[in-house]
């Protein structure tokens, strides 16, 4: 199969990009190195660990002559586009940049697949379109009304755009929501790659609430199993939703502790009140994905963290 990866040397794009080339697939992917979130030469370290394996181009998807181009010049079977402006808090400060990255930038995607005949588009979205909720765990029929964070709105407008272009010109579609991917090559702005830094610096994490909050995290290698379980049943012309996440949670005050035990080192913990656009929990429902995808994940958080840590002091 030859496939299309936006943000291919973004964490999870790097590795879903390794795991598709050790499986047969070509890959042509698409990056623009962005700096939002983290420095361009981390995002080409990632690319260099793929070597000549994957047919890269440097762009934006935003380009639509570039999209254009590159859909003209490949015969794609489908597209797998994970490339977005990520992260709740920053979000908050740009919304009209996360609008026209994530909403333009997947129209542009689709309307490319459209125009080519590419009848599979896999959308990575997020757990965050659940909103601020107690009410768990969460369900793919759950009303995704109230996302608390433009860059949840920005995602859960993709997620209905894909929906728009299945029933219109059936392409098949399928929207993922990751629930706190973590593992090697995680973004450093991220909470356990940031905490562990902190922590092995010496300096104080930052510890919003009492502690209380709670994540369901899901590791790496999980996640690409359910990308790649998904791309291959996305067909028939059919939206679908998925959840991926660990279907666990673990509270922010128990995580720290893991990052402890992981990097050999005590916190200085800074405690500051509840952010804007977090929410209190995420707790990810898998039934829809185990029935279709045979997803089950197998890493639980006290293994995941460990790898995460193993990977971690290796680095400079």
């Amino acid at each position: 199969m030859k496939i299309f990866l936006t943000g291919v040397a973004g964490f999870i794009g790097s590795h879903l990009a390794a795991r598709l080339v050790a499986r047969g697939d070509s890959v042509v992917g698409l990056d623009n190195f962005d700096e939002t979130l983290y420095p361009a030469p981390l995002h080409r370290r990632n690319l260099a660990l793929l070597g000549d394996t994957v047919d890269f181009t440097e762009g934006d998807f935003l380009d639509a002559d570039l999209v254009e181009r590159l859909f003209a010049a490949h015969r794609f079977d489908a597209v797998i586009h994970l490339g977005a402006l990520a992260g709740v808090r920053p979000s908050l400060a740009q919304p009209k940049r996360y609008q026209r990255v994530n909403i333009e930038g997947t129209l542009n995607l689709l309307e490319a697949c459209r125009a080519h005949a590419v009848n599979r588009f896999v959308f990575a979205s997020s757990s965050s379109v659940y909103g601020a909720r107690n009410e768990v765990p969460f369900r793919e029929t759950d009303p995704a009304v109230k996302p608390a964070s433009p860059y949840a709105a920005s995602k859960r407008a993709g997620e209905l755009f894909c929906s728009n272009y299945s029933d219109l010109y059936a392409i098949a579609t399928s929207a993922l929501r990751f629930f706190t991917v973590y593992g090697p090559r995680q973004r450093p702005e991220m909470a356990i790659h940031k905490f562990a830094r902190l922590i092995r610096e010496g300096k104080p994490v930052p510890f919003y609430g009492d502690g209380s909050t709670a994540r369901d995290y899901t590791f790496i290698d999980d996640i690409i199993d359910g990308v790649v379980a998904s791309l291959d049943q996305c067909q028939g012309g059919a939206h679908r939703v998925y959840n991926l996440g660990g279907s666990r949670t673990t509270t922010l005050a128990r995580l720290v502790e893991l990052i402890e035990a992981g990097v050999g080192k005590q916190a200085i913990l800074d405690r500051q009140p509840d952010q804007p656009g977090d929410v209190p929990i995420t707790y990810a429902d898998v039934t829809h994905a185990a029935r279709d995808l045979d997803y089950a994940p197998k890493v639980p958080i006290e293994d995941g963290i460990a790898r995460f840590c193993a990977w971690f002091k290796e680095q400079p």
